[in-house]
């Protein structure tokens, strides 16, 4: 089972560190792992996707909660969040070949741009969901696929309800 999480955290050195500290102390699998300064620069927002049965999951979450840096961890539920990830795809193609990349990079279903054209080669940047961007990569895996940088995916729920705000009175 797979189980994303945002966090809330002190902007301070060393926290993504701690974070990922703890997982591999207790053999916990991080599979991605994005930060970010939020809109109060003290703070940071951390998205985890994890995998693991319930009671790992479960943990997963008490332990990430119990650290001084951490001043919020939310589930973010697929059905009432947004995820979205951005990929970067180089692949090696023939000038003739690049009008059919360019179409499938523009249609409505994958909405992807070309960024860079090289004389045997491109590159693609696309944001999106992961399975949509693993269902481009399949499409594409008729032509030869040099490179891929993935930066996992970031999150957050939909509406403007129970958002948290650390009490700006509180902070040390």
């Amino acid at each position: 089972m797979e189980k994303v999480f945002s966090l809330i955290v002190d902007n301070t050195s060393g926290v993504l560190s701690r974070i990922s500290g703890l997982f591999s102390r207790r053999g916990y699998n991080i599979e991605s792992i994005t930060a970010g300064v939020t809109a109060d620069p003290r703070f940071t927002r951390i998205t985890i996707v994890t995998t693991g049965d319930d009671d790992i999951l479960e943990q997963i979450e008490k332990q990430v909660e119990k650290l001084v840096d951490v001043r919020n961890i939310t589930e973010l539920v697929p059905d009432s969040s947004v995820y979205r990830e951005l990929a970067l795809i180089k692949i090696e193609c023939k000038p003739e070949e690049r009008p059919n990349i360019i179409s499938i990079t523009d249609t409505d279903a994958f909405k992807a741009n070309v960024v860079d054209i090289s004389k045997n080669g491109m590159i693609i940047e696309m944001t999106a969901t992961s399975a949509k961007i693993d269902s481009f990569l399949e499409l594409m895996s008729s032509y030869k696929i040099l490179e891929i940088a993935r930066t996992g995916i970031a999150g957050l729920r939909r509406g403007t309800d129970n958002i948290f705000w650390p009490d700006k009175n509180n902070i040390e």
